[in-house]
């Protein structure tokens, strides 16, 4: 079957895309999900772009065809897909259809994973993810914190507390995709009877009506039906079922599904930016004819090195993503979440390290892409119309959202070069080297008023 050539003919064809990676059914379902986006999404992207209307009836059209169910086990009326599906289905709603689609698609993903890391023996839970679709219920995650930016893993504006039905929630997040409009949120703040330790963390189920929003302040350059604004959740009372796994699991769930979840996906989105855009430019510039020496811009040496290299490179970084997902697949069994009775099975986290550089890797090349080809289609690139110029704010997010490349480039090269002990994630441990060189930068009355202030402390 190939769709992306019978669908898309005047862009990228399929000889250029790893359709060997994909089983019969995937490629099926890839080819009537190219159709949708075709009639339905891409339509409505260029609204949600221009209005800041949020994708709801993106969301209705997935649905529509179970896939707000994608990875949901059968047994629960899901599809029961993988990792690698999972991919491709986000590549392909932010190549053909919608990008903002895609990126609360994404977030969608990470909150049904970690609501399935923990739903065995939760009715809660199994009640919603047994009606993602028949009720086009679109969850999303909230982990971000108005003090801690990028390092999202710091929920010092937030807190839980027990009480004689179950538990007080606080949560302020900077930014949540979605936010306002999802129906359900998987929250993450410190744990109850916390004391100071940022690896004891928890995560809430809570739900729209439960949440405080004001999506209509949402003004991004890009991405701008996801709706990624602050949201709080102030004192809510909530069920004990709404505690999604044991207290303190918070860093596990977010070593083992979110950030998996969201780094493979999120960069899957960023792919499919990459080839959107060389679609289009593949369309215009093999249609624009320069009559004053009968070529057509696609006939220059210049625009064919510009789409040679923004090809090779997004192929390297689409092979890099579905060689990770392959691997998140092989680690589950295909993406089985029975073994996760088991509390202490957490497969996907030994791959964290190689998920950092995939997220890295796809939106540092969806950055030169967009640009790349908005230069290859020039002065005609800069019209909204022709649809370059909203792939590059799209596009432009994906170095920024967290963690940010920033980030994760020093976590690659510090882990490289002395291991993954001295990433101290919670800022626990003491660098001595750091320590012992500024004391000897002290004179002896500051080293006196300082070990004084120390044994202050101590005894407080």
């Amino acid at each position: 079957m190939n769709a992306i050539n019978e669908l898309a003919p005047t862009g990228i064809g399929s000889e250029w895309s790893p359709q060997w990676m994909l089983s019969p059914e995937q490629l099926a379902l890839q080819a009537e999900l190219i159709a949708v986006c075709q009639s339905t999404m891409r339509p409505n992207a260029i609204d949600s772009d221009k209005n800041y209307v949020y994708p709801r009836k993106n969301f209705e059209a997935l649905a529509a065809m179970g896939l707000l169910g994608l990875t949901v086990p059968k047994e629960l009326g899901g599809r029961g897909e993988s990792h690698l599906c999972a991919a491709m289905v986000v590549e392909t709603i932010a190549r053909y259809g919608c990008p903002s689609t895609a990126m609360c698609y994404t977030m969608h993903l990470g909150a049904c994973a970690a609501a399935l890391l923990r739903h065995h023996g939760n009715e809660r839970l199994k009640a919603i993810l047994s009606r993602v679709d028949a009720d086009v219920l679109i969850g999303t995650l909230s982990f971000s914190d108005p003090e801690t930016g990028s390092h999202f893993w710091y929920p010092m504006s937030s807190r839980a507390e027990r009480t004689e039905n179950g538990w007080k929630v606080f949560k302020k997040a900077s930014w949540t995709t979605s936010g306002g409009f999802a129906d359900w949120y998987i929250i993450q703040t410190t744990s109850p009877d916390f004391g100071g330790n940022y690896s004891d963390l928890s995560c809430f189920l809570v739900t729209k009506d439960q949440i405080q929003a004001d999506p209509a302040n949402w003004d991004g350059l890009g991405m701008r039906g996801n709706q990624s604004g602050p949201i709080s959740v102030d004192g809510v009372d909530i069920a004990p079922d709404a505690l999604v796994g044991p207290v303190g699991d918070g860093a596990k769930s977010n070593d083992e599904v979110v950030d998996p979840f969201f780094l493979v996906c999120s960069s899957a989105c960023w792919n499919g930016i990459s080839l959107a855009a060389m679609d289009i430019t593949k369309n215009h510039t093999t249609r624009k004819v320069h009559n004053d020496v009968g070529m057509r811009v696609a006939d220059y040496p210049t625009i064919q090195d510009y789409v040679g290299e923004c090809l090779i490179d997004t192929n390297a970084s689409r092979s890099y993503v579905y060689l990770a997902a392959k691997a998140l697949d092989d680690q589950t069994g295909g993406c089985d979440w029975s073994g996760h009775a088991d509390l202490a099975y957490l497969p996907r986290t030994g791959l964290l390290n190689w998920l950092w550089q995939v997220k890295f890797f796809s939106s540092k090349n969806v950055s030169n892409v967009v640009d790349k080809m908005l230069h290859a289609c020039g002065g005609t690139g800069y019209k909204p119309a022709l649809g370059i110029e909203r792939l590059l704010r799209d596009g432009k997010a994906g170095w920024v959202m967290g963690p940010t490349n920033e980030v994760l480039r020093q976590f690659v090269g510090k882990s490289a070069l002395l291991g993954f002990e001295v990433l101290d994630y919670w800022n626990q441990s003491v660098n001595q080297r750091v320590l012992n060189n500024e004391l000897k930068k002290m004179s002896k009355s500051e080293k006196a008023a300082f070990a004084s202030k120390l044994l202050e402390d101590a005894q407080a």
